[in-house]
């Protein structure tokens, strides 16, 4: 599929010193784990707007893309919708039912300054 067919192109957060946290952190995956990762990212550029099991709302214009990756855990990659975009905030594996407040904050604090540099 071309990329003008995505209703919401992926794009990754950079700072201000230009590092990409989320490309970081999914290049220390293994392989299998980055392309499970990189699919549900996939289905929601081209679905959007999508709900569960991929996607979910999680407050404050953040949403989570949702994987289920080896071994039994599960991965999350926080993003906002800017400027048409879907900019990818912070990723993660979870380790609790409940998303963490450090987790939820950074991600929250890199959508303002996303929001900010407009």
């Amino acid at each position: 599929m071309a990329d003008n067919q995505k209703r919401i192109p992926a794009l990754f957060y950079q700072s201000a010193s230009g590092k990409q946290p989320v490309r970081d952190w999914l290049m220390k995956l293994d392989l299998a784990d980055r392309k499970t990762i990189g699919a549900d990212i996939k289905t929601v550029e081209f679905g959007w707007p999508i709900g569960m099991p991929t996607c979910r709302p999680m407050g404050k214009g953040l949403y989570e893309v949702r994987s289920s990756v080896a071994g039994n855990r599960i991965a999350r990659v926080l993003f906002c919708i800017h400027n048409g975009q879907m900019v990818l905030l912070h990723g993660f594996i979870k380790k609790s039912q409940k998303t963490p407040k450090q987790d939820l904050d950074l991600a929250l604090d890199r959508k303002n300054k996303v929001e900010a540099n407009q």
